[in-house]
């Protein structure tokens, strides 16, 4: 038998002592569950790594092969008989282990091979390969490497997908956005080739991030980007009790934002960003030493010495180049905008920068980057969809989450809007 690519859940080889089988522990079994469906998806090593975890239950209910039998484990190897497991969507044949209780003289079932029994979902399974980097044509091929399995053909297993993926879209646009208590809202382009998918990411006053929506341009001008901020009003987006919103600069999404959530919002402005458009305008010679004094200052904890801190920077920068003065302060308050309610200490690792949705953008680029041509906007749109569901249950709550409430507070304040329920501010 050929060595099994690593890629395959290693099995920790059996202890040669006599044992009797303990019953499979529900953690057990929620592990094992979890390797076989790893393994489903290991096309053509399945069935190498199928027939190791067999032995391994084998190994589990007799013990170690060789190994003297001890009177308390009656279980005995017994040769072995034809079978079939399915590899996903695949019936394949295989020769099955057998195991009998001498004592009672009957047959000893293997819970490895009943699960292995069972097809796991074909179109969900399908639609996560794909994702998961397996094109349609490696996926026939690795199909034909098993010969006596049931293949699909290309062209099969591409219209399957794509009829998956449009119903996880539908799911993804449709869904109602009423029942998400929002505070805080990032939105970012990605780019698709030639074209720029905008995507907005909620953040829920517990600190869970929510994929909202996406839309299709060119270029984040503020036309698109306001109509894609009130279809998600129409879904039912929750704003007002007030929203944090960061962008990255971008003047359409600034325009589009405060315009449709206009007395609702308060911008905060990258401030990566703003540091890198400010030293790209300067010589190679002083653009470290201007990065640091940038940093410095946003590091600031209070809104009074974060802005004298930029303020001293602009007599340098006037001297060394005019357009970098202009670039720090064009937008300048709206970088400090967390500075201003007070919560730069509690929150600052989450709410100065974009980094929350870029990493979603990062994510959705490792599902995606296989695509090597996309081909209409239908393609771009169920891709993005589908990758958006599957990414969301593993998002991270936000750092820092716990000062939410007061976030909130700070934004009734900033926006001099009425609270429906009091928080509680205290935080650890």
């Amino acid at each position: 038998m050929k060595k099994v690519s690593s890629n395959v859940p290693e099995v920790k080889p059996i202890e040669k002592e006599n044992f009797t089988s303990p019953p499979l522990l529900e953690e057990d079994l929620s592990a094992l569950d979890t390797r076989i469906e790893l393994i489903q998806a290991l096309i053509p090593l399945g069935l190498e790594a199928v027939a190791e975890e067999l032995q391994n239950e084998v190994s589990r209910l007799t013990g170690a092969k060789n190994s003297r039998k001890g009177t308390k484990n009656s279980n005995r190897r017994w040769g072995s008989q034809q079978g079939s497991v399915y590899l996903s969507d695949q019936k394949v044949p295989i020769q099955v282990p057998r195991v009998r209780d001498v004592e009672k003289n009957e047959e000893v079932s293997l819970d490895v091979y009943h699960q292995f029994q069972r097809p796991r979902g074909m179109d969900e399974g399908l639609l996560l390969r794909m994702l998961k980097g397996i094109s349609t044509r490696s996926y026939e091929a690795c199909a034909e490497t098993i010969p006596e399995a049931f293949g699909l053909s290309s062209s099969t297993v591409s219209s399957r997908f794509i009829k998956a993926s449009a119903e996880k879209l539908r799911q993804f646009q449709e869904r109602s956005l009423a029942d998400y208590d929002l505070v805080a809202l990032f939105i970012d382009g990605k780019s698709f080739a030639d074209q720029e998918m905008i995507i907005a990411l909620g953040v829920t006053m517990d600190g869970h991030k929510i994929p909202l929506g996406f839309v299709q341009a060119a270029t984040e001008n503020e036309r698109v980007c306001r109509q894609f901020i009130d279809s998600l009003i129409d879904r039912g987006l929750q704003y007002q009790q007030g929203l944090l919103c960061l962008i990255d600069g971008s003047k359409g999404l600034y325009s589009a934002t405060t315009k449709a959530l206009d007395g609702y919002v308060a911008i905060q402005r990258c401030q990566w960003h703003k540091r890198e458009n400010v030293i790209s305008y300067l010589p190679k010679q002083n653009q470290e030493e201007v990065k640091n004094a940038l940093r410095d200052a946003y590091n600031q904890e209070t809104y009074p010495q974060a802005k004298a801190a930029l303020n001293a920077l602009k007599p340098s920068l006037a001297l060394i180049n005019e357009s970098a003065l202009k670039s720090l302060e064009e937008g300048l308050e709206e970088t400090l905008t967390l500075h201003r309610l007070g919560l730069m200490p509690q929150l600052k690792l989450s709410f100065t920068t974009t980094n929350c949705i870029e990493s979603l953008n990062s994510m959705v680029g490792q599902l995606t980057r296989n695509v090597k041509r996309w081909k209409n906007s239908n393609q771009r749109y169920r891709w993005l969809g589908t990758a958006l569901l599957d990414i969301e249950p593993r998002l991270r709550r936000i750092k820092g989450f716990r000062f939410l409430p007061m976030l909130r507070f700070a934004l009734h304040k900033e926006l001099k809007l009425q609270p429906k329920v009091q928080y509680d501010l205290a935080a650890d």
